[in-house]
C-alpha cells in the first residue's frame, strides 16, 4: 500500500498546488507529504514537481504522470465500489463541495446524522461560493446553484429554488423602494454582488412580463461570501440577491423587505454534480441520497431538525 499512498498523496496535491493542503485532506503531516513525493521520485527518476519556498508547480514529467496515476487512483476507487455494494458496508473518504449558504444551513448539521449511519465513511467538505472544477480539485460531489454547462459531469437535480432581492427597512427609507428591475439598473441603487475570481455573472437576471432581462447593477462592495451579502443587507448597505431560504427568516420577521417585486430574480437549480463511472460509488450514491432527503424535507419544513 505504500506505492498507492505515495500515488493519493501526487494527485491530491497536484489537484490542491499546494503540499499543506493535500496533507490536511489526506490528514497527514507535510513532512510525511513531502516524504512520499520524495519516494515516489526516486521511484520514477524524475522529478515530479517544481519546489520553491513561496511555490510549487508540477513539472512535465509530473502532467504526464498525473493523468495516469488519476486512472489508478479511479480503478482503485472502482474496485473498493464494487467491493462495498457486495458487503453492504461502504467505506471510504468522499469530497464534497458545496456553496456557503446550503453547506451552513442543511449539509454542515446533517454530518452528525449521516456519520452515526454511517460511520466508515469519511467526508472531507469544501464551503465556498466559488465555482469548482470536480476532476481538475479531485471531488465527488458538489453541491451547487444555478445552471452547469460541463456536459461530461452527471447532474442530479434537487429542486428548483426561487430568489428574491432585498434589503433593510433602513436602506429602503432612506433610498426608496424600487418595485422594477429598471429602477436599480446601471447604478441608480447599491447593490451587493457576488464576486469571486473567474467570475462571469456581472449581471442580474429578472423576469419581466415580456420576458428574462439582464441588467448590470454596480455598488460600493462586493464578496465572495454570500452570508456577508446578508449582513450588509441587515445592516442597510444596499440591495442583495440571495435565494429565499437563506433569507426565509429576516423576511418573515421584518428585518429584511424584498423588492423590486414586480420583476423578480430568475430562480436557480439546486443540484448535485458528479463525475460519471462505470460503477457508481456506493458511497457517493448514499451520502446524495441522504443529504438531498434532509435539504428537501428542510424546505418544506424549516421546522424539521438538522
Amino acid at each position: 500500500m505504500a506505492y498507492l499512498d505515495n500515488v493519493r498523496t501526487f494527485t491530491r496535491i497536484y489537484e490542491l498546488g499546494s503540499m499543506s493542503a493535500a496533507a490536511r485532506d489526506l490528514h497527514i503531516s507535510p513532512a510525511v507529504a513531502s516524504a512520499r513525493i520524495s519516494q515516489l521520485e526516486q521511484h520514477l527518476d524524475v522529478r515530479l514537481f517544481q519546489r520553491t519556498t513561496r511555490s510549487l508547480s508540477p513539472t512535465e514529467q509530473g502532467r504526464i504522470f498525473y493523468e495516469g496515476a488519476r486512472r489508478i487512483i479511479e480503478a482503485v476507487e472502482d474496485a473498493e465500489a464494487g467491493v462495498s455494494a457486495v458487503t453492504g458496508a461502504p467505506a471510504g473518504t468522499l469530497f464534497v463541495a458545496t456553496p456557503l449558504g446550503l453547506g451552513r444551513r442543511f449539509v454542515a448539521p446533517a454530518m452528525v446524522d449521516f456519520r452515526a449511519s454511517f460511520p466508515r465513511i469519511s467526508v472531507r467538505l469544501r464551503l465556498s461560493d466559488r465555482k469548482v472544477d470536480l476532476a481538475a480539485e479531485g471531488l465527488d460531489i458538489a453541491f451547487f446553484l444555478g445552471r452547469p454547462r460541463d456536459s461530461n459531469l452527471r447532474i442530479r437535480n434537487i429542486a428548483e429554488c426561487p430568489r428574491v432581492l432585498v434589503a433593510s427597512p433602513s436602506y429602503i427609507a432612506s433610498r426608496g423602494h424600487p418595485l422594477k428591475g429598471d429602477e436599480i439598473a446601471d447604478g441608480r441603487h447599491d447593490c451587493l454582488n457576488l464576486r469571486f475570481p473567474g467570475a462571469s455573472e456581472y449581471r442580474w437576471s429578472l423576469q419581466a412580463e415580456d420576458g428574462e432581462h439582464a441588467y448590470s447593477v454596480r455598488g460600493p462592495l462586493e464578496c465572495d461570501d454570500g452570508d456577508v451579502l446578508t449582513d450588509w443587507a441587515l445592516a442597510g448597505l444596499g440591495i442583495a440577491m440571495k435565494p429565499l431560504f437563506e433569507v426565509a427568516d429576516h423576511l418573515e420577521e421584518g428585518r429584511l423587505i424584498e423588492v423590486c417585486e414586480q420583476t423578480p430574480p430568475v430562480p436557480v437549480q439546486l443540484a448535485c454534480l458528479y463525475i460519471h463511472r462505470r460503477h457508481q460509488d456506493p458511497k457517493s450514491r448514499l451520502f446524495m441520497n441522504f443529504m438531498i432527503d434532509r435539504i428537501l424535507a428542510q424546505m418544506r419544513d424549516p421546522d424539521v431538525p438538522s
